[in-house]
């Protein structure tokens, strides 16, 4: 009797330490694995470089090119081709430099700035001559930039549209409708040389000039109901070509290209023609 009572208090005491050593025992909640934080994709950005008369054209470019190259910001950034170049020569960074002149990007080349491979012919522009739409003149041709007390504006003759001006001009001498003292008169008559097309065009908008040699392209949807543009005969006019390339600079060699590539496929094309650039 007295054994079963022991077997039967032995069993109650390991019950009871058993019952005390689960209830000083914490269960350690269950932890899940913390997913890793996606990592958000890095931009490149492509820096251009380009000529002041594709301002409107190439912002209409670089959004189309970045909508099909979402890893790429395109940073575009104007001036007279002239300063363009400068600035590169001076250590400016840009990935692209699109110009309003061969002699420029040439001079580029020669310098040992520019991807040779990739420099190409890829666009070209007339020059037009513009006048505030009041027309205080009464400008209807490049004849009467000759007329006594004609305010007008041309760029400097460092700015691709100011060489090309120059060149005009010179073409008037042979050519028996102007005649030879043609360019003399017209000269006489300037009050600005600009170091940018687009200051030209400001200052015929604003009326603080009767008118101004731009390129045909260079009235910007701004400025159209501010000023008018009169063509100027082929038989005078200067054909301005513009070439681009890639910059050995560039760290992003293969968007660079992508961009060129674009402005030169026939997307690139429409936007240059819609803009009044010749692209054929």
């Amino acid at each position: 009797m007295q054994n079963k009572r022991f077997v039967i208090a032995s069993v109650v005491i390991v019950i009871l330490l058993s019952v005390l050593v689960a209830g000083c025992t914490t269960t350690s909640p269950t932890v899940s694995p913390t997913a890793a934080p996606t990592a958000i994709p890095q931009k490149t950005t492509l820096t251009v470089f380009a000529a002041a008369s594709l301002s409107d054209a190439f912002n209409e470019t670089a959004a189309a090119f970045e909508a099909n190259h979402t890893g790429v910001d395109v940073v575009l950034q104007f001036a007279g081709t002239q300063q363009l170049r400068t600035q590169v020569e001076q250590g400016a960074y840009a990935d692209v430099f699109a110009s309003a002149s061969i002699p420029h990007l040439t001079a580029l080349q020669d310098e040992g700035y520019v991807d040779n491979a990739t420099a190409k012919n890829f666009t070209k522009n007339k020059l037009a001559i513009i006048v505030p739409k009041n027309n205080p003149a009464n400008i209807a041709s490049l004849s009467d930039l000759s007329k006594p007390g004609v305010k007008l504006v041309i760029c400097a003759a460092s700015v691709p549209c100011g060489s090309y001006t120059l060149q005009l001009l010179n073409k008037t001498a042979n050519n028996s409708s102007y005649g030879a003292d043609f360019k003399t008169k017209v000269m006489a008559n300037v009050v600005s040389q600009e170091t940018d097309v687009n200051s030209a065009v400001s200052k015929v908008a604003l009326g603080e000039a009767d008118a101004a040699f731009v390129y045909k392209s260079d009235v910007p949807k701004a400025m159209q109901d501010k000023v008018t543009t009169i063509l100027i005969p082929d038989s005078i006019n200067v054909l301005a070509t513009y070439p681009i390339a890639v910059l050995k600079q560039s760290k992003d060699p293969q968007d660079a290209q992508a961009f060129e590539d674009f402005v030169l496929s026939s997307d690139g094309k429409a936007i240059l023609t819609k803009y009044g650039f010749i692209t054929t």
